[in-house]
């Protein structure tokens, strides 16, 4: 049995938390009471906080937030990134693969924009939270930009299967889970045509995406680019790339999305990757052939300016928030 770390100095922490749910102006930072590892968990030390659509679309209202188990007063954000600086007791599977010091990153669903988070070494991302170590080489904003992209991005390939020969259509390629699911699938040996707006062509190239712009007449415009068909379609946005690739000929069962749900069409969840799909991801950063643009960092201060840029929707790549 692993001794609890005599590290609990902490009495108070700062935390982004909703009184009632909302929009950004909703968001408050408050000191609260420091949270204490129980028998099983570790907590973190959080140095920076990703953001994701997911984050403020739960919190929006009261009937949303239930659907995920949110009762006021609640934190805010998921994706995380920091320090061990506690660790409770063992039980047997606990927490011995664990050590105050070690760098970790991961998920906590709606609590992760905080100075410090709880974690069951056990658990999930939804329930529990979930950490993994953080390679060598990988810094913390870039860590806390991986779990929740990640896991969605290779849930999403795992449904359509990418491989040498395939010409992949991904909507809204520019986004957040866009950026790992251009790569992914690029890496897989596939040809990526990404749809975004005209002013993220440029970052669209440098992720090894060819751009389209979205639109009226995009079926048209991906003919033109790839006269020899698409493949696949990954749609990341809603249901227009799913149309659209229905239009040129793309089988259903070649079909996925992550923020609708299209009768006939599998849609893809991050809960659902693969295990390890998040630590490949993780290495494949840690070895320079996963890149993770940072559109935009803040300081927690300033939760309300990051969360307005993030769901905008008009930023290429993650937004960040620094602890």
């Amino acid at each position: 049995m692993q001794e609890p770390s005599s590290n609990t100095s902490a009495s108070t922490s700062r935390a982004v938390r909703f009184d009632s749910f909302g929009g950004p102006e909703a968001l408050n930072l408050r000191e609260v009471p420091a949270p204490q590892a129980g028998p099983g968990q570790i907590r973190v030390r959080v140095a920076a906080a990703g953001l994701n659509p997911m984050d403020w679309f739960m919190t929006s209202d009261a009937d949303t937030a239930t659907r995920f188990g949110l009762s006021l007063p609640c934190g805010f954000g998921t994706d995380y990134a920091g320090t061990v600086d506690q660790v409770g007791e063992g039980d047997g599977d606990g927490v011995s693969g664990f050590a105050v010091g070690d760098r970790v990153f991961g998920g906590a669903l709606s609590r992760a924009v905080a100075d410090h988070v709880v974690i069951d070494a056990a658990g999930t991302i939804a329930v529990g939270g979930a950490a993994y170590r953080t390679p060598d080489g990988v810094d913390d904003r870039t860590a806390a930009a991986l779990a929740i992209a990640g896991c969605t991005a290779a849930a999403a390939l795992a449904v359509v299967n990418p491989g040498p020969g395939d010409t992949v259509l991904i909507g809204g390629a520019g986004g957040g889970v866009g950026v790992f699911a251009v790569q992914l699938a690029r890496l897989a040996g596939a040809r990526v045509i990404g749809t975004g707006s005209a002013s993220s062509a440029a970052a669209l190239e440098a992720l090894g995406a060819e751009p389209v712009a979205y639109g009226d007449g995009l079926v048209d415009r991906v003919r033109a680019l790839a006269p020899g068909g698409v493949t696949a379609a990954i749609d990341l946005h809603g249901t227009d790339t799913v149309q659209a690739a229905r239009e040129l000929g793309v089988p259903d069962e070649r079909i996925t999305t992550i923020a609708a749900q299209v009768d006939g069409i599998t849609p893809a969840n991050g809960a659902n990757a693969a295990p390890g799909a998040i630590e490949q991801i993780a290495g494949l950063v840690a070895a320079g052939r996963l890149r993770v643009p940072i559109a935009a960092t803040f300081p927690v201060e300033q939760i309300r300016s990051a969360v307005e840029l993030q769901a905008a929707r008009h930023v290429h790549g993650k937004v960040v928030v620094d602890l």
